[in-house]
């Protein structure tokens, strides 16, 4: 393994950082991408790519706005890059089935990588566990209150650690080229028994508020949110208040050979890192 070069884009990301730090210990050699790294990697600034791809054998990829058509052909033209330098395995972070509004644009980026010529895997993460300790969702944690569009809707989030995990099977190991795997968590959950959760093993009064689509997106244009992420959220949510995220996937246990990590668990040790103290 010592003698291959392994990219990591999006590599300060929740994911990407986990895969960066998995793939060390694991003795291989890692080129973590971002704009701030060295070199500098920018998906929107192609003389970047040669330098990021110089001696790689396999990538992690974590594209953002995956759906737009200016993706696609991003990814078309990474990946085609990316084969004449001489990578052979790309590993892209998408989006559940069925996915939103643009879900044949995510396809048709996947179809890229194995138009190029790679062996591509898919991974299909759910909504994060991290989400409500490291990132969007944790300041309205904090606050006492987590206000959402999302309903009475089920969602299996899925543990970021364990779709590194994925991801470092499929960048390291045979037998996961042309695999889709579906990533969530053990149980499907509503926002409001995350958020019970979490008040129970913080010992603190935090309520989950279930706004329609319309007071969220009120008031999150009356904090000077963009249009075009209120529209976004609005549609995110939407697949979880309609219950088009009610199911569970099986690609922790089939790329991993074990089941993935139970909320409770990870609650549990955030809780004790201090994560949601005030």
């Amino acid at each position: 393994m010592n003698d291959e070069t392994i990219l990591v884009t999006g590599a300060t990301g929740k994911t990407g950082r986990r895969v960066v730090r998995l793939l060390k210990e694991r003795g291989a050699t890692v080129r973590a991408a971002s704009r701030s790294g060295t070199p500098s990697f920018d998906w929107t600034d192609r003389s970047t790519w040669g330098r990021a791809l110089r001696g790689v054998t396999a990538m992690y990829l974590v594209v953002p706005d995956l759906g737009s058509p200016q993706a696609t052909e991003t990814v078309a033209a990474f990946a085609r890059q990316a084969a004449a330098a001489g990578a052979r395995r790309a590993v892209l972070l998408s989006m559940p089935e069925g996915g939103g509004p643009d879900y044949e644009q995510v396809l048709d980026a996947e179809r890229t990588l194995e138009h190029a010529g790679l062996e591509r895997t898919v991974l299909r993460p759910r909504w994060f566990f991290q989400n409500f300790s490291e990132d969007f969702l944790r300041d309205p944690v904090l606050s006492g209150e987590v206000r959402l569009p999302a309903g009475d809707g089920k969602e299996a989030f899925v543990d970021a650690e364990d779709i590194a995990e994925v991801a470092v099977a499929a960048l390291t190991e045979d037998g996961h080229a042309g695999r889709d795997y579906e990533l969530s968590g053990p149980r499907p959950m509503t926002f409001g028994d995350a958020v019970a959760e979490i008040a129970r093993a913080v010992d603190r009064d935090i309520r989950y508020v279930a706004l329609s689509p319309e007071a969220y997106g009120a008031e999150q244009r009356a904090q000077g949110v963009p249009e075009e992420w209120v529209r976004l959220s609005v549609g995110l949510y939407e697949q979880v208040r309609s219950g088009g995220l009610d199911s569970l996937g099986d690609g922790v246990q089939r790329a991993l050979g074990r089941a993935p990590r139970d909320f409770s668990e990870y609650v549990g040790t955030a809780a004790r890192e201090g994560v949601w103290n005030t």
